[in-house]
């Protein structure tokens, strides 16, 4: 695969991700970093947002739930370059029937080389980062180059 630079902004666009048994902490996760993400756009599915847009009184994106297809909304968001950072608390004890949704979700973020949260400790980690207010590149797959190829 071919990479090329692609230029992210001061503001980001964040997706807040949580399964039932972690909603609550990404809730309490958020309140905690409510100053950060005051700055930025937020994007969650379904139920999430309305916990995250009412506790944070902040506006959030809503997508459907994940489980109808919210986190493949967020996968496509985040391959056509309008997401740029995903903070996923998923739940690794409880089986989820929408599993092939989720590790897609997460193939995509890996694809697209955005950084990507999965519980508390990780989020504190880049939500400490200069880069969190900072404008700065990332390399993501050259998909024109990638068409030549495939065209040859």
């Amino acid at each position: 695969m071919i990479y090329k630079e692609y230029s992210v902004s001061s503001k980001k666009r964040i997706a807040l991700v949580a399964h039932d048994n972690k909603k609550e902490e990404l809730v309490q996760w958020s309140l905690r970093h409510k100053e950060k993400l005051q700055g930025h756009d937020l994007f969650a599915t379904g139920t999430t947002g309305s916990l995250l847009e009412k506790e944070l009184s902040m506006p959030v994106t809503k997508f459907i739930s994940g489980p109808l297809g919210g986190d493949q909304q967020i996968g496509a968001l985040i391959s056509e370059c309008k997401l740029d950072l995903l903070v996923f608390f998923w739940d690794p004890f409880e089986p989820m029937p929408h599993d092939p949704d989720v590790k897609a979700l997460l193939r995509i973020a890996a694809v697209w080389n955005i950084p990507v949260a999965c519980n508390q400790s990780s989020a504190d980690y880049i939500f400490s980062s200069d880069l969190l207010g900072q404008s700065h590149n990332r390399h993501i797959p050259d998909y024109d180059s990638y068409l030549q190829q495939r065209t040859l």
